[in-house]
């Protein structure tokens, strides 16, 4: 049996993305129009980021058992252009990440644990299925 951590996780995303689109996740209205951190210059360009995102956050749970919006804001945080002083990483939006997670959980893919969220066994079995799927 093909598990989430055996697939290569460009195609893992992009085949739960689709999946999490098909299961009609709420996309929030500011996603597309703010930027995802303040390590970028422009919003997001791909119609389906939110869903890319959310996927992305299902797999990091997945990898990390109890992961909280501070790790994943690390995570998803990048090298800041400061002018002509050297390059600093800062973290992402915590917002972007936030309202994912709590999606998430109203699906029933994730839940909250002492420490940051978990997945729940639906969440680990849509991954998993993904993983198996040709595209990933």
């Amino acid at each position: 049996m093909v598990r989430a951590y055996d697939a290569e996780p460009n195609r893992l995303i992009k085949e739960v993305a689709g999946r999490l689109k098909g299961m009609g996740i709420e996309k929030p209205q500011f996603v597309g129009i703010v930027k995802s951190g303040a390590h970028v210059e422009r919003p997001p360009e791909d119609p389906d980021f939110w869903y890319v995102r959310c996927a992305s956050v299902l797999r990091q749970a997945y990898i990390n058992e109890g992961v909280g919006v501070q790790r994943l804001r690390r995570h998803y945080g990048g090298a800041k252009n400061r002018g002509v002083r050297p390059e600093k990483h800062v973290p992402a939006g915590g917002s972007t990440i936030r309202k994912a997670m709590q999606a998430l959980e109203k699906a029933g893919l994730m839940q909250k644990a002492k420490k940051g969220r978990k997945l729940t066994p639906k969440g680990r079995a849509l991954l998993d299925k993904s993983a198996g799927a040709k595209g990933a």
